[in-house]
């Protein structure tokens, strides 16, 4: 099986910095997009930002030159460095990924848990 485990949520003021991180773990023979999603309550998901493999990038407008999307590829871990939070950010925060799987032999869509990040004084 496949497992997606996202770390570094948390409470943070205004302004403040947090650093997300998802690895995947697991039967694994190949990883492609990655991405992190949020959700706030009563609001539909939406997506934050992607990275390709080769290492292109995407943004949401509403975090751009905030938010900085990096992975390793050596890991299997995808970040999301999250700096000048506001408000408005507050959110679980999802980590998906496409992923070929070796129990599978199937390339599929696979989610984290969510972390939870609180922006708030």
């Amino acid at each position: 099986q496949v497992q997606l485990v996202e770390s570094g949520g948390g409470l943070v003021q205004p302004g403040g910095s947090l650093r997300l991180s998802c690895a995947a773990s697991g039967s694994i023979f190949a990883i492609y997009d990655m991405a992190w999603y949020r959700q706030a309550p009563g609001k539909e998901r939406e997506l934050v930002a992607t990275i390709t493999n080769d290492g292109r990038t995407y943004y949401v407008d509403s975090v751009k030159g905030r938010f900085t999307i990096s992975r390793d590829n050596q890991k299997n871990t995808v970040y999301l460095q999250m700096n000048s939070l506001k408000s408005e950010d507050t959110s679980v925060y999802y980590c998906n990924s496409e992923i070929y799987s070796r129990a599978t032999w199937r390339r599929d869509d696979y989610w984290g848990q969510g972390t939870q990040v609180t922006v708030s004084s």
